[in-house]
């Protein structure tokens, strides 16, 4: 298991530097320590960013096989990086912000329906989710500092997020099961919100 996270995370560092390297504009160390905090800052600054995150790491523990829990939050961090270098070049889609905190919503459902739902379309649509998100990061990237530091940076705090979900799962799944479902209803409810406030 260990060295399945050390090659997930050897290969989102990789696919960031590519991210960063098709984009980058050569600017110093200082800009580039200043990217890195801004990247890891970024998921945490909206709840939308941050519950979805957490909610990937829930579902993904409740839904997906045990050896296979880190699917999720590998579906989610790759369409991240794609989404995220689609919107640094300007590309994007409509009422992006709308979808992000569809997002939340989307991940609550998913976390009621668990096993119930296929473990691809799951992934896919946890994917999908991903890829909304790293738009929106993509969009709102720095105008000036390393794009490359600006997305290792939030995509270790995506990671590190996911990781809080799995543990949380873990243990929401071993109380009642009524625990999981206001749980899931709580996430859903505050993704309605959200979307009210758009």
């Amino acid at each position: 298991m260990m060295k399945h996270t050390l090659r997930t995370t050897a290969g989102l560092a990789a696919l960031a530097a590519a991210t960063g390297a098709a984009a980058h504009t050569g600017h110093g160390g200082g800009h580039d320590t200043a990217s890195l905090f801004t990247g890891l800052a970024h998921p945490l600054g909206g709840a939308d960013h941050l519950l979805a995150m957490v909610a990937v790491g829930l579902w993904s523990a409740a839904a997906l096989p045990a050896g296979r829990r880190l699917a999720g939050p590998l579906a989610f961090l790759l369409a991240l990086a794609a989404g995220a270098l689609a919107g640094v070049q300007g590309l994007g889609l409509p009422a992006v912000e709308a979808g992000v905190a569809a997002s939340v919503l989307l991940m609550a459902g998913l976390m009621l329906a668990r096993r119930r739902l296929p473990a691809a379309l799951g992934l896919a649509l946890v994917a999908g989710a991903g890829l909304l998100h790293g738009l929106a990061h993509g969009a709102e990237a720095p105008a000036a500092g390393s794009l490359l530091a600006y997305g290792l940076g939030f995509l270790a705090t995506s990671a590190l997020l996911h990781a809080a979900g799995l543990g949380l799962g873990r243990q929401l799944l071993a109380l009642q099961a009524w625990v999981w479902r206001v749980a899931a209803g709580g996430l859903g409810a505050a993704g309605l919100l959200m979307l009210a406030r758009v």
